[in-house]
């Protein structure tokens, strides 16, 4: 049986060269498939700690966006209890 097996690797000494090489490239491609996702998951946890400069700008927009979201709410409540004082019903009785 190992003759057989033997002799069969010698005359297809290129067929198995070959698969080699391949279960190799694959090796290599499963590296650096590994790598690459370990340094990405690296920059991440990097960005999460230290922040980017862009994510900042997007943060303060949001900061500001939200205080002037916060500033027309309380016009506009002030318009509402301006013109709720000349009516005969109270803000309570509303539908929300």
């Amino acid at each position: 049986m190992v003759e057989v097996a033997t002799s069969w690797v010698k005359q297809n000494a290129t067929l198995v060269y070959f698969l080699l090489g391949q279960l190799l490239a694959l090796f290599a491609a499963l590296a650096y498939i590994v790598n690459w996702k370990a340094d990405l998951e690296g920059r991440i946890h990097i960005l999460e700690e230290r922040g980017s400069p862009h994510l900042a700008q997007i943060n303060n927009r949001l900061t500001v966006t939200e205080k002037e979201t916060t500033a027309n709410k309380e016009r506009i409540d002030r318009v509402v209890e301006i013109m709720l004082r000349e009516l005969p019903i109270k803000r309570d009785q509303l539908k929300p």
